[in-house]
């Protein structure tokens, strides 16, 4: 028996108007506003009691920006940001940090279970994507951490091999830093969560500290480096911060450059 497949909607506006719940999951704030605002938006053309899982890694103000817009309009929205690789989200191990009403999170159990292993309800709407910016918090700056460690013991003359591979096997590796490192070893950065994308939620998390005047010096510091591997590594991994702190600490000027300039502009951002 064949398996049915849906077909496509056409636009946002005919799956918007099909639809009883919405899962999105883009790049960027902007990317968020333009999906469900607009004359072609979700919001303009969602059914009452429409149940929106807004999953993007975005500022907290737009998460509950979206939850507002979309209660206008009758739809209930939930900010509900993703941890996990592309592997777990492929095995249905993702982890949801979810914000917004209770009662709507109870009722979208089901939804959850179907690619999730765990999914907790945070608080009010925003704090789904403060904890995730939370989490990322930790991996930024665990990555960093990693690629100066690892990039002092070349200098100091270890074998990088033999390096990576017992850094890999000690406990102060992170499990979501484990492949990585095996990847590293062989000089293996393509994409699994780009460069680009870190460096755009270290930039959040520090606008956000800022804005409520916390300190965080670890992370703006991994901050500044991510933002000054972005002018060599591209659309690399973001585990390419170790192959840029390598080249810094073997002397290449372009590293060295870039790392002066991104972090002047870095210091001189608004607090």
């Amino acid at each position: 028996m064949k398996k049915r497949v849906q077909p496509r909607a056409a636009s946002v506006a005919e799956l918007a108007q099909k639809s009883n719940v919405i899962l999105s999951c883009v790049t960027d704030d902007d990317t968020v506003r333009s999906v469900y605002t607009g004359p072609e938006g979700v919001f303009r053309h969602a059914k009452p009691g429409t149940v929106v899982l807004e999953m993007s890694t975005i500022s907290p103000d737009t998460s509950r920006e979206i939850a507002r817009l979309g209660t206008e309009v009758g739809a209930h929205v939930l900010d509900v940001p993703i941890s996990g690789s592309t592997l777990a989200a492929e095995r249905g191990e993702l982890i949801l940090f979810v914000g917004g009403n209770p009662n709507v999170f109870e009722a979208v159990r089901p939804v959850f279970r179907a690619f999730a292993k765990g999914f907790f309800h945070i608080g009010p709407s925003g704090a789904g994507t403060t904890m995730k910016l939370v989490v990322n918090a930790i991996l930024g700056i665990e990555m960093q951490a990693i690629a100066e460690a690892a990039a002092l013991g070349e200098r100091v003359g270890l074998n990088r091999g033999i390096l990576l591979d017992v850094l890999s096997q000690t406990a102060v590796i992170a499990p979501a830093h484990l492949g990585k490192l095996g990847r590293a070893a062989i000089d293996e950065y393509s994409p699994q969560f780009p460069l680009r994308l870190m460096n755009k939620d270290l930039r959040l998390i520090v606008d956000m500290a800022r804005k409520e005047d916390a300190h965080i010096p670890a992370t703006e510091a991994a901050f500044e480096v991510s933002n000054s591997a972005l002018h060599t590594e591209g659309d690399q991994d973001f585990s390419a911060v170790v192959r840029f702190m390598e080249a810094l600490n073997q002397g290449s000027p372009v590293a060295r450059a870039v790392l002066d300039g991104f972090g002047q502009v870095t210091r001189q951002m608004p607090r």
